[in-house]
């Protein structure tokens, strides 16, 4: 029996009293990826973006773990509520315009000392200025330099178009703009590299556009070190009690983590290993995040169909935003129909060998997404259930 085969049965036994479809986390993979994230940070805390696990539960667990610190947040109502919940540092990773949200923040000292508020632009403290509603609290800031690499004099641009602010100056122009408005503390930089930790660079059957891929990381991550190192310079001469420096992702854990400008790297897709990151070099995780999905006809040979499996992932349409189908091995997709928000068809040889109510195990294209579809995540030790938690959807709280 294969690895693969055997994690099947141990994943059929554990919820053979749950009825599909059902999502499962695999504890024992879920810590071993959490190892492998602290081995490649070498020392530097990591703070667990919240966007990719999406359970309280799970981010108390990770937390736990000496090597961890802190939450990486994705709206401003999940920030306070996490805060509310009991984690004392959230560092929210965007931008927000959500003014109840900031009336609250700075009416409550608690929620005030918790959450730092992300910005890239002067504009965002007038409204949160506008949105104070009586609230005095002062409000901690965290500013984010831009980390696309730029090529041709700035007509090819590699990278996502997060923050305004390129250039060292220009980050260190807000933050004295920061520590000159009344009401605000600037506390921290942040750089999320995701053209080179959100991107694979072993592709399957693409070998050249794989090279391509990692001579581009290969220069991205030369330039940046260089014009982060002297953004953090930049912003220490104007507020030298900076209190940390962001940095990283899942895909280049150590290769930020080495370099001395920063203080704390920030990884939680990692933790699940989505099918994204199949394509890597730079680590190899377990998958610890699956769902299953139930046989409900047998249309002929080599056919079977399950119910549901409509869950795309974000990003720029395409199959690599598709679930993949894991257990049995040799499954796949019919290509006229893909997976179907109420039905998906699998052919492949293995449908013979299932029977009708049994499961196919999915692995979602991206990590905390799949919490978007269910509201309990049943944790699975060897092949037993041992607890079944909620999502943040399963608490009643959809915040994007």
């Amino acid at each position: 029996m294969t690895a693969r085969a055997a994690d099947r049965a141990r994943y059929d036994r554990a919820t053979a009293a749950l009825d599909a479809p059902v999502a499962i986390v695999d504890l024992a993979a879920f810590d071993a990826n959490a190892d492998d994230i602290l081995r490649r940070a070498a020392g530097k805390p990591v703070r667990v973006a919240s966007k990719s696990v999406r359970c309280r539960a799970l981010l108390e667990r990770v937390l736990a773990r000496e090597g961890f610190a802190g939450v990486m947040s994705y709206t401003l109502a999940e920030s306070l509520w996490l805060a509310r919940s009991g984690f004392e540092d959230v560092l929210l990773a965007y931008p927000s315009a959500d003014r109840a949200a900031y009336a609250e923040l700075t009416g409550d000292p608690k929620l005030a000392a918790a959450v730092t508020v992300m910005i890239d632009d002067p504009a965002q403290l007038r409204l949160i200025d506008d949105a104070r509603a009586g609230g005095t609290e002062e409000v901690r800031v965290c500013v984010e330099l831009d980390t696309s690499l730029r090529l041709l004099g700035g007509r090819v641009r590699i990278g996502a178009r997060r923050s305004s602010l390129h250039s060292p100056a220009q980050l260190a122009e807000l933050a004295r703009t920061v520590t000159r408005t009344p009401g605000f503390r600037l506390v921290g930089i942040m750089a999320y590299e995701g053209h080179i930790a959100g991107v694979g660079d072993a592709v399957a059957g693409q070998p050249l556009r794989s090279r391509a891929v990692r001579l581009m990381q290969s220069a991205a991550r030369r330039e940046l070190a260089a014009r982060r190192a002297e953004a953090v310079r930049a912003v220490r001469a104007v507020a030298p009690e900076l209190e940390f420096v962001n940095g990283g992702g899942t895909g280049s854990v150590q290769y930020t983590a080495a370099e001395d400008a920063v203080t704390e790297i920030a990884a939680g897709s990692g933790l699940y290993v989505p099918r994204l990151f199949d394509n890597y070099t730079s680590f190899r995780g377990r998958p610890a995040a699956l769902f299953a999905l139930p046989v409900v006809r047998r249309p002929g040979v080599g056919v079977v169909t399950v119910l549901g499996g409509g869950y795309p992932a974000s990003g720029a349409a395409g199959r690599d935003r598709l679930p993949v189908p894991y257990l049995p091995e040799g499954l796949r997709y019919d290509p006229q129909e893909g997976p179907g928000e109420v039905q998906t068809p699998l052919l492949g040889s293995p449908a013979d060998d299932l029977l009708i109510g049994d499961k196919v195990w999915f692995r979602h294209a991206k990590a905390g997404e799949l919490c978007e579809r269910f509201d309990a995540l049943h944790l699975v030790e060897g092949d037993t259930v041992t607890a079944t938690v909620p999502t943040y959807r399963g608490e009643g709280h959809t915040f994007l």
